[in-house]
């Protein structure tokens, strides 16, 4: 296979720029795995689950030990639970019952029989139970990878990996060591995706689109994937690794260039500045800020602590985070987004059920102000966690005054609650996103209620055109440069400044330099745009 491979080039779509080389990390999807295919010897088969089931109450101990040390046993006990239910008889002589009576390969009896008993725990009127419905579909996945062959596709254990999938989820890249990603290269996906957002973060390499046959490639060939030049190289001849190194030399040479400009001003030749800020997803990223010397975090997505795990973050679990960040950041702002749960984003914890439309569906505000008591637990949290630093808080997807004035009502609640139980606390800077048509056109009411806005200008744009921004076949048509969409940002901008508010964009739109100038004279206060971006945008303010 390798040897069919030597030197072959694929072509995608360039979401991040760079060069890069690598060992590849293949990750296929469940239904890509798992083949129905008649044996002679069900008994065989049987001893190979057997063996798929030890090898995964191993890695389940594994990760009970890590998770142990770096979450504390609490949120650690999911993995004992696994381990416990892979013992379980009733679920392992099912398995075996379909290997016997229909004489089939492991792997499409652990499938079967974990759809099974989701879909009967899925169906109990017991919370506690239909929460077991995702603990058993994780268990039979981890059992098929196992019986695949595909165990080292376990996050736990990846060593630094150019990463190669169908599509990559939210909940997925959450789980991943982001110090061993190399790149990512998909053959679906979007460039607003959070796996474009991801590595534009991270400063890597990525490419979406690319028209690859994952069943001929294989964890452990190596790839030079070029951002730039739009193609990802397997299985690369020598004289192709050695121009790979040559481009990897000259984007090391451009990236020393830049650190010259860490502890300069944003400021453009006659003096106009503006404040140039970063957007992370955990407090892991928290590092790329300071290595960048960003001013402060205008975006942290909180909404990642709950993404990849089986049941809600505690509050002491969020407030540790927050407080972490903004003692991190010092004095420097930090704005940290409410939860974002919803369109792309799942999580099968919030029983969110499906929606034919979930990027206009029941999402972020919504949930909030619908199930206050997970937004009280994220208030009581944040509010706490304010006493700490120069923490300020923004509200996603608002369409009215009246969903602020709900906000108001409830964080009054929280801090009733504290004040009672004499915790301390503060109640920081309020702002919201400006991410729907609505509220740029009620904007000037809007900014009489709050501290700040800050342009999402992802959304906007997809609710402005009416184009799905995770659909590609509709990338020809999404336009982020729209004379609709700037319009909108200049009308949000004069309005704010109206009534002596602040108003600053933190869209991946921020980071569009051929646009830098354009945000500049719009009178535009702050740009937040991905870490590797802070020193690239501030060489073209000073430029100005």
């Amino acid at each position: 296979m390798a040897e069919e491979f030597s030197g072959k080039k694929f072509s995608g779509k360039t979401v991040y720029n760079g060069v890069t080389m690598g060992k590849v990390l293949v990750l296929r999807k469940d239904q890509e795995q798992i083949r129905r295919k008649r044996v002679e010897n069900p008994e065989s088969e049987i001893e190979r689950m057997q063996r798929a089931a030890e090898a995964s109450k191993q890695q389940l101990a594994a990760l009970y030990d890590k998770a142990v040390k770096e979450v504390g046993e609490s949120s650690a006990a999911i993995f004992e639970v696994h381990q416990m239910m892979l013992e379980d008889e009733d679920y392992l002589d099912a398995i075996c019952h379909v290997i016997r009576t229909e004489m089939v390969n492991a792997e499409y009896a652990a499938a079967i029989t974990g759809d099974n008993f989701a879909a009967m725990f899925a169906g109990m009127e017991d919370e506690y139970m239909q929460a077991r419905a995702a603990d058993v579909k994780d268990i039979s996945a981890r059992l098929v990878r196992n019986l695949s062959g595909q165990g080292s596709a376990d996050f736990s254990a990846m060593e630094p990996s150019v990463i190669v999938a169908d599509d990559l989820s939210p909940s997925e890249t959450v789980q991943m060591d982001k110090k061993k990603i190399l790149a990512f290269v998909t053959v679906h996906g979007s460039t607003n995706s959070h796996t474009a957002i991801l590595a534009r973060m991270m400063n890597i390499p990525a490419l979406i689109g690319v028209q690859m046959d994952l069943s001929e490639i294989s964890t452990g060939m190596t790839a030079i994937v070029d951002g730039t030049a739009g193609e990802v190289i397997f299985e690369p001849t020598e004289f192709q690794c050695s121009e790979a190194e040559k481009k990897i030399a000259g984007e090391q040479e451009k990236l020393r260039l830049l650190q010259e400009l860490k502890g300069k001003k944003n400021e453009t030749h006659d003096g106009r500045t503006i404040n140039i800020y970063a957007n992370i997803g955990s407090v892991s990223d928290v590092g790329y800020v300071l290595e960048n010397d960003a001013g402060g975090i205008g975006l942290f997505r909180s909404e990642f602590l709950y993404l990849g795990r089986e049941d809600f973050p505690s509050e002491e679990e969020q407030f540790q985070a927050y407080k972490q960040v903004v003692q991190m950041m010092g004095q420097k702002k930090v704005i940290i987004r409410t939860l974002d749960i919803g369109a792309d984003k799942q999580a099968d914890y919030f029983g969110l059920g499906k929606e034919d439309n979930p990027a206009l569906g029941y999402r972020a505000i919504r949930i909030c102000i619908k199930q206050p008591d997970i937004f009280k637990t994220q208030l009581r949290a944040l509010l706490r966690a304010a006493v700490y630093g120069n923490l300020s808080i923004m509200y996603p997807m608002i369409i009215s005054a009246e969903e602020v004035r709900q906000i108001y009502a409830i964080v009054a609640e929280v801090e009733e609650e504290l004040k009672q139980a004499r915790i301390p606390y503060r109640i920081p800077e309020q702002g919201i996103m400006i991410e729907t048509p609505a509220a740029v056109m009620i904007s000037d009411e809007l900014a009489q209620l709050v501290d700040f806005f800050s342009i999402g200008t992802n959304d906007l744009t997809q609710y402005t055109l009416a184009i799905d921004r995770q659909n590609q076949r509709l990338e020809d048509f999404y336009n982020p440069h729209h004379k609709a969409v700037l319009r909108m940002i200049q009308i949000v901008v004069d309005n704010a400044h109206k009534c002596g508010k602040w108003a600053g964009i933190c869209g991946e739109l921020g980071a569009d330099m051929t646009l830098t100038e354009t945000f500049v004279n719009m009178g535009v206060d702050e740009l937040s745009v991905a870490p590797p971006m802070v020193l690239k945008v501030r060489e073209k303010v000073r430029a100005m």
